[in-house]
């Protein structure tokens, strides 16, 4: 079911209303701005597959709500049945989109949730399922706010940002991650401006991150991907910070296709590129990043958008989701534990002790 509202001043990527989960529709922002509302696991990993909702944390917090909608309706059942079907609305959550961590962390502490509750009634364990998906969404929102005020201190004031895709309130609970530090360093009074990689072939930057910048009223100016290295080798790029999808053991990370790119032209001019991250999106069981799998889309991604085609029929096309930028490259990430500078097994390890 899909609903259209005026754009707001402020908005809600995901918000619970009458008993069911809405999402904006983020595939066909700017042009409109509406809601999808949501009511079984099926469904929403229907919507995070189709990208109605995309970033990582974002991915997460709808996951959970997911688990928590299957359950409610399957209440009526009796327990074994109850049981057995809430499992595999989990996995169908499971199997949505692979490359994005915090799916896995959130379903994994929905069940932990579950079993901790299991022998109780249809309807608590329901209502207790619910309540975690409030938690999850609430602590992103928290999480986020704390890692914006962190890597706000490593801006400098008249800073010009570059940005890959959009980590910003679109992609999360609420605040943003890469945009939440951008956010943050606004509210703390420093004149921030802002680079926009137009990130193809979904072009998140392009209809994601400079909608919500226009909607913050920080400035914003749009480039194309092959944009960057020009801007950096005439010194208008001041830092790079972007968000990412899953973070290895080791530091390395996957984030939007581009990414890499970006973070070698940086290290080639001597920009700082920062990656802002909740710890949910680190992936200790992941040795490096050659062990992150990396989605293949749909090739009708890269051969046109929406009406419009531009490639010629019958060509072959890649159409890889995620690159990764090895550790090397990352002069810090920023997490709600604070900024770890040139980032390593032992200083990621240390955050979880």
């Amino acid at each position: 079911m899909t609903a259209t509202y005026e754009t707001p001043t402020a908005f809600e990527t995901l918000r619970w209303n009458n008993g069911r989960l809405e999402l904006i529709d983020q595939r066909v922002l700017p042009a409109r701005f509406e809601y999808i509302a949501y009511d079984s696991a099926a469904a929403v990993a229907e919507g995070i597959r189709s990208m109605v909702v995309r970033g990582a944390p974002a991915i997460g917090c709808t996951a959970a709500y997911g688990v928590a909608l299957e359950a409610r309706r399957l209440q009526p059942l009796d327990k074994a049945e109850f049981d057995r079907w809430l499992d595999d609305g989990i996995d169908i959550l499971a199997k949505s989109r692979p490359t994005a961590v915090n799916l896995f962390w959130a379903l994994g502490r929905m069940k932990k949730v579950w079993d901790s509750v299991k022998t109780q009634p249809n309807d608590e364990v329901a209502n207790r399922l619910l309540q975690e998906a409030h938690d999850i969404s609430a602590e992103d929102i928290r999480i986020n706010k704390a890692m914006g005020e962190y890597g706000a201190a490593y801006i400098p004031d008249g800073a010009r940002v570059l940005t890959h895709c959009n980590a910003g309130a679109l992609a999360t609970a609420g605040h943003g991650t890469a945009l939440g530090v951008i956010r943050s360093a606004r509210d703390a009074g420093k004149k921030i401006s802002v680079y926009a990689d137009e990130t193809r072939p979904f072009l998140q930057g392009a209809r994601l991150t400079a909608w919500e910048m226009v909607q913050e009223n920080i400035p914003v100016t749009l480039i194309t991907d092959n944009m960057a290295g020009h801007l950096m080798s005439r010194g208008e790029i001041d830092a790079v910070v972007v968000g990412t999808d899953r973070v290895a053991a080791n530091g390395d990370v996957a984030n939007k296709i581009g990414t890499y790119m970006v973070a070698v032209l940086a290290k080639r001019h001597n920009i700082p590129f920062y990656v802002a991250c909740p710890l949910s999106t680190i992936d200790l069981t992941i040795a490096s990043g050659a062990d992150i799998p990396i989605e293949e889309r749909a090739p009708d991604e890269v051969t046109g958008y929406r009406d419009c085609q531009w490639a010629a029929e019958g060509v072959q096309v890649r159409n890889p989701a995620f690159d990764v930028t090895p550790a090397e490259l990352v002069t810090g990430l920023i997490t709600e534990k604070g900024v770890v500078e040139r980032p390593d097994r032992e200083k990621i390890t240390s955050l979880f002790k």
